[in-house]
């Protein structure tokens, strides 16, 4: 029963993700030009359908509502937790795109670039973050790390939605290894990598160099937790790269560009990991 809760979490997420996605890729298209009241409107509807998805999904399938309200700590990134902290980069990472697709929706219906990265970000955390008011009334439990894990997702987000100079220089992305044994992408943290990669072309002194096709990465990432062993990794590393967005972007791959932004293809990085276990 938990796991299809799990699944079913999931999968609300990934349709959050899709439809703002799709809209990501198609906002420099064209703008639409709304009144600021229409923009408002549309922004509260927005938020307001995200929460009614969750609440109806909770109430269907996560038993949201049929206890009284709790609290349960999950800590952060230690050996002892779950998943060795990979969780909270994944509560992050969802509430960091989710936040951009929002805020390119929102600057496609007229908002500015600060006020379309500002609501998205609010947006964002509000709707993702509304599901852990909803795991309270249920067996999950409230999270005060999944909430502040969010918050700092939605920051970053906000951050970089909001300045073109420093988003040209870094991107917080995911880096997963299918696995057709896994059911759940988004809870396989056996398979995936969490990374902040730096890129080169975003200084204007190497930008004109060979240098620009490179990349610097700082990851995350926790291996065999889910087998309940003594085995289990926390590893950190650095890497090196090839600067994938750059390269699609110079050649008219804008929307394949903009994808890998948030996402990492395996096997196209170098990295040296060390395990802090």
């Amino acid at each position: 029963m938990q796991l299809c809760a799990t699944l079913v979490r999931r999968f609300v997420v990934v349709m959050l993700l899709i439809t703002g996605a799709s809209r990501l890729c198609a906002a420099d298209d064209h703008t639409e030009f709304l009144s600021p009241d229409e923009r408002r409107q549309r922004l509260l509807q927005t938020t307001l359908a995200g929460t009614a998805l969750i609440t109806l999904w909770g109430v269907l399938e996560w038993d949201y509502f049929s206890r009284s309200p709790h609290a349960e700590s999950e800590g952060w990134f230690g050996s002892e937790t779950g998943s060795g902290g990979a969780d909270k980069l994944g509560h992050a990472y969802t509430t960091y795109v989710y936040s951009h697709a929002l805020s390119a929706l929102y600057e496609h219906w007229g908002f500015n670039q600060q006020n379309a990265a500002l609501y998205g970000a609010l947006s964002s955390f509000a709707t993702l973050s509304y599901m852990e008011f909803g795991d309270s009334f249920s067996d999950f439990g409230f999270s005060t790390e999944d909430l502040l894990a969010n918050g700092v997702g939605a920051l970053l987000g906000y951050v970089l939605a909001g300045n073109d100079n420093l988003a040209a220089k870094i991107d917080f992305r995911l880096e997963y290894n299918l696995s057709f044994d896994k059911m759940d992408v988004f809870t396989d943290y056996e398979n995936s990598k969490y990374l902040l990669a730096l890129k080169l072309n975003g200084f204007e002194a190497v930008r004109n160099t060979p240098w620009r096709h490179l990349e610097f990465h700082l990851g995350y990432y926790t291996r065999n937790f889910d087998t309940n062993t003594e085995n289990n990794e926390r590893n950190i590393y650095l890497g090196i790269g090839i600067n994938l967005t750059d390269l699609l972007q110079r050649h008219f791959w804008k929307k394949t560009a903009t994808m890998l932004r948030y996402f990492q293809l395996p096997w196209t990085s170098l990295s040296l990991s060390h395990d802090l276990e």
